[in-house]
C-alpha cells in the first residue's frame, strides 16, 4: 500500500473516531433524528419534511438494529466520503502529498464535524455538492462525457436527499455562461444527461404533485417562522465561521482561480461561489445551507499553497498552514459540540453567547444551544409514556397523540411497548391508524402555564389524570405534560379524522 493511501486511511479513522468522541452520552438523539428514523416505517417517494433519500438510510439502520451507533455511523460516513472526494480532487489537480494532507486537515478540523454529528439530510447534501463539483472538474480535465452522466446521477440523488442542491445549479449556470466553459452547454450529451436526471427525480415530483406540492407550504412556513429571523449580515458572518481554521486556504483558492495559470480552465468556480452566495442571501437562507460550497475550494487552495510556498524561506510556512486549522479547532471543540454537560454550558454561557451559539431559530438567546436542548428529555418522555400506557385497560386501543414530531418520534424510537405515537405535525399527519377504534388517549402536550386540557378533553372520557411531566429543566421539552384519558364516551376516531382533514386543508392553503 502506498504512503498516500496509508495517510488517507489514517485521516478516515481519525474522522470516524472524532465523530463518536464528540458526543457525551448524557445527550439523547436530536429532535429531527427521531422523525427521520420513523420514516423507515413509512417508506414513500416523498415526505412533508424532506425528500425520500433519508428514509432509505433509515430503513438500512432499522435492518441493522436501529441502535445509536448506526444512527451516528451514516452521517459520519458521509463526512468521510466528503473527505475522500476532496482528497481525489486534489490528486486530480496534481497536488502533492503536502496538498493532500493540508486539504484533509482542513476538512477534518472544520464545522463538518458538527454537521456530521447529526442524522439529518445535511451531511449527505454536503457530500453531493462536493461530488457534483468533482464530476465537473473531472469532465473538464478528461473531456469524457461519462462524467456528465455521473454528474446528473449525483445531482438527482442530491435532489432526492435535499432540495437545497438546486442552489448549486442556480449559481453554477450563470458562472458557466460567463466563462469559456460555456461550450459545455452546447454538448448534446448534457441534455441527454438532464433527461436522465429528470427521470430519476420524477417519482418524487409525482409524489409532490399528488400531494399538492407540500414542499411549497413547507418553504412558506419555514420562511415565516425561521428564515424571517435570519439576518443577511449574520449569514455572511457565519460563512467566515464555517471553515474559520481554513479560511486562508479558501481565500487562496479564490485568488488562484483568478490568477494561477494551471487553474485557468476552472475560473468559473470563482463566479459560481459569488452567484450561489448571492442567491442564498436573496432568499435569506440559514448560514449552514451554503456549507456544501466550500470543500472543493479547499482542494483548489491546498494545491495552490503547496506549489507557491514550496521553495525558499516560504516552505517553512507550510507547517504553519497545517497547524492553523487544528489551533482554531481547539476552542471550537470546547464550545460547538455536546461534549459538555448542560450545567457546564449554563455556568459558562458568556463564551457561547459571544459566538451566537445560544441564539435559536426564534431569534432569542436561551440557556443552551438549540441543538443541545433538542437532545435532552426524550428518553424520560418515552419511559413515562411506557409506564402510563402499560396501566391502561385495552392498551392496544390507546392513541398516543403528541404536539410535535420530536415527541412522537422519540416515543416510537425508545418505547418498549411498541407504541406508535402520532401528531398533527409534519409527516405524522399521514401516519394515523384509523382502523383501530380508540378507547383511551395519552395526550402529550408542550408546556402551557394555564392549560385547560383536562377540562377540554376530559368530558369525552370516563376519567382523566396527569400522567407525568418532563423534569429535565435544560430540555427544550421541559415540563411537557402527559395527559391520560381513559374510557372514551364517544367515537374519537371521527374527531381525529376531521382534525387530519383540517390540518391538510390548512397545509394546501
Amino acid at each position: 500500500m502506498s504512503p498516500k493511501n496509508l495517510i488517507l486511511i489514517a485521516f478516515i479513522i481519525l474522522k470516524f473516531v472524532l465523530q463518536y468522541a464528540l458526543l457525551s452520552p448524557e445527550y439523547d438523539l436530536q429532535r429531527d433524528e427521531y422523525l427521520h428514523l420513523d420514516q423507515a416505517n413509512h417508506l414513500a417517494w416523498g415526505y412533508l419534511s424532506v425528500p425520500p433519500a433519508t428514509s432509505w438510510f433509515s430503513y438500512i439502520i432499522l435492518l441493522l438494529g436501529n441502535s445509536v451507533f448506526w444512527v451516528k455511523f451514516f452521517p459520519a460516513l458521509f463526512g468521510v466520503l466528503t473527505l475522500v472526494i476532496v482528497w481525489k480532487t486534489i490528486e486530480m489537480l496534481k497536488g502533492n502529498v503536502y496538498a493532500l494532507i493540508l486539504g484533509a486537515v482542513c476538512i477534518v478540523f472544520s464545522s463538518l464535524l458538527r454537521m456530521n454529528m447529526l442524522y439529518q439530510p445535511n451531511s449527505l447534501d454536503i457530500l453531493c455538492w462536493t461530488a457534483f463539483y468533482y464530476t465537473i472538474i473531472q469532465y473538464i480535465t478528461s473531456e469524457k462525457t461519462k462524467w456528465i452522466y455521473i454528474a446528473a446521477i449525483v445531482f438527482a440523488f442530491g435532489f432526492l436527499n435535499k432540495y437545497n442542491i438546486l442552489f448549486l445549479l442556480i449559481g453554477l449556470f450563470p458562472a458557466l455562461l460567463l466563462s469559456k466553459q460555456r461550450k459545455i452547454l452546447a454538448q448534446k450529451q448534457l441534455y441527454f444527461a438532464l433527461i436522465l436526471g429528470l427521470v430519476l427525480i420524477t417519482p418524487n415530483l409525482l409524489w409532490q404533485y399528488n400531494n399538492q406540492f407540500p414542499v411549497v407550504h413547507h418553504m412558506k412556513e419555514l420562511s415565516e417562522t425561521q428564515l424571517v429571523n435570519v439576518d443577511r449580515v449574520d449569514f455572511l458572518k457565519e460563512q467566515l465561521l464555517l471553515f474559520i481554521g481554513s479560511l486562508f486556504v479558501i481565500i487562496a483558492a479564490l485568488f488562484a482561480l483568478l490568477f494561477y495559470k494551471p487553474f485557468k480552465e476552472y475560473q468559473f468556480f470563482f463566479a459560481s461561489l459569488l452567484f450561489t452566495l448571492l442567491v442564498f442571501l436573496y432568499f435569506k437562507a440559514k448560514g449552514y445551507y451554503a456549507i456544501g460550497l466550500y470543500p472543493v475550494y479547499i482542494a483548489f487552495g491546498s494545491v495552490f499553497l503547496s506549489e507557491v510556498f514550496r521553495k525558499g524561506w516560504k516552505r517553512y510556512l507550510l507547517a504553519v498552514f497545517i497547524i492553523i486549522p487544528i489551533l482554531f479547532f481547539i476552542p471550537i471543540y470546547n464550545l460547538a459540540f455536546p461534549n459538555k454537560s448542560p450545567e457546564y454550558i449554563v455556568n459558562h454561557s458568556e463564551k457561547y453567547k459571544k459566538l451566537g451559539l445560544l441564539r435559536w431559530e426564534d431569534g432569542q438567546d436561551h440557556e443552551l444551544p438549540q441543538d443541545f436542548a433538542d437532545m435532552l428529555g426524550w428518553k424520560e418522555l418515552a419511559r413515562k409514556t411506557d409506564s402510563v400506557y402499560a396501566l391502561l385497560p385495552n392498551s392496544d386501543k390507546t392513541l398516543v397523540l403528541c404536539d410535535n414530531y420530536g415527541q412522537a418520534g422519540a416515543i416510537n424510537y425508545y418505547t418498549k411497548k411498541r407504541i406508535k405515537a402520532v401528531s398533527f405535525n409534519a409527516d405524522y399527519v399521514n401516519w394515523f391508524n384509523l382502523n383501530v377504534v380508540y378507547q383511551n388517549l395519552i395526550r402529550v402536550r408542550e408546556y402551557e402555564e394555564h392549560t385547560t386540557e383536562l377540562n377540554e378533553t376530559g368530558h369525552y372520557f370516563e376519567s382523566s389524570v396527569i400522567g407525568g411531566k418532563i423534569t429535565n429543566k435544560y430540555a427544550r421539552e421541559y415540563q411537557t405534560t402527559l395527559f391520560v384519558f381513559k374510557g372514551a364516551k364517544i367515537n374519537i376516531n371521527g374527531r381525529i379524522e376531521n382534525e387530519i382533514k383540517e390540518t391538510k386543508n390548512y397545509s394546501k392553503k
